[in-house]
């Protein structure tokens, strides 16, 4: 059995030649795949087979992908890559934004998308896998790497995959700065997360935890080097 054996991918996608594509190479790499073709087909098989990622459309009939993408994240938290022919930075910043961990521009190559799916789904298992430390603190912030749980004065915050790596990564070095290259080296060994997108990710990690986003009290940036993890004043 391959390491992908169990894994199920959902795809979404209302183009049948597209997704007898996709599925047959994801099919062909051990992976299991369901398949819906509109908005709601897609979360109630989301909700049905509990997939280990979803592929995701962004122009779907029925219900935009972006409210297909909002309603999963507010479910379950689970590695979502958009599949879109809206290649301008507008799009892209809005699939950030709402916490998709990476997207594909259309037209793309299968063997392009079965490697973000592979990338995505080994950072995943590589924030299961044990810490030295389980928990550890900052102000009113508190993370379990072991259970890959954040809470925020005792409450719970769901945070895409690549946000809980960028902050534990930060929350490891508080009080030092880490460069780009440093953030981006330790959060992404795979290149699945590149320099044009890790202000939006920070961006978007901040609007989840800060309490106020537009003047961060935790990640504070700084100008020309990169960002560092402070204890509230």
């Amino acid at each position: 059995m391959t390491q992908t054996a169990s894994r199920t991918v959902l795809l979404v996608d209302d183009e049948p030649a597209v997704g007898d594509v996709l599925e047959q190479y994801l099919r062909n790499e051990a992976f299991s795949v369901v398949r819906a073709a509109d908005g709601p087909g897609a979360i109630e098989l989301f909700e049905r087979h509990r997939p280990d990622l979803v592929l995701l459309d962004i122009n779907l009939p029925g219900l935009p992908g972006t409210e297909v993408l909002r309603r999963m994240r507010s479910v379950r938290d689970v590695p979502i890559i958009l599949l879109t022919g809206r290649v301008d930075e507008v799009d892209r910043v809005v699939g950030l934004e709402l916490g998709a961990d990476d997207y594909v521009g259309k037209p793309f190559s299968p063997r392009e998308v079965v490697a973000r799916v592979k990338s995505v789904l080994r950072r995943t298992e590589r924030r299961e896998q044990p810490a030295s430390s389980n928990e550890r603190h900052v102000g009113a912030i508190a993370i379990d790497s072991l259970a890959h749980e954040v809470r925020i004065d005792g409450k719970s915050v769901t945070l895409t995959p690549t946000q809980f790596k960028i902050l534990d990564v930060l929350l490891s070095h508080v009080g030092q700065t880490l460069t780009r290259d440093q953030l981006l080296e330790r959060v992404s060994a795979d290149g699945d997360v590149f320099d044009r997108t890790l202000d939006r990710h920070i961006a978007n990690l901040r609007a989840r935890i800060e309490p106020d986003p537009g003047s961060p009290r935790y990640i504070i940036t700084v100008f020309g080097v990169g960002y560092k993890m402070v204890e509230p004043s």
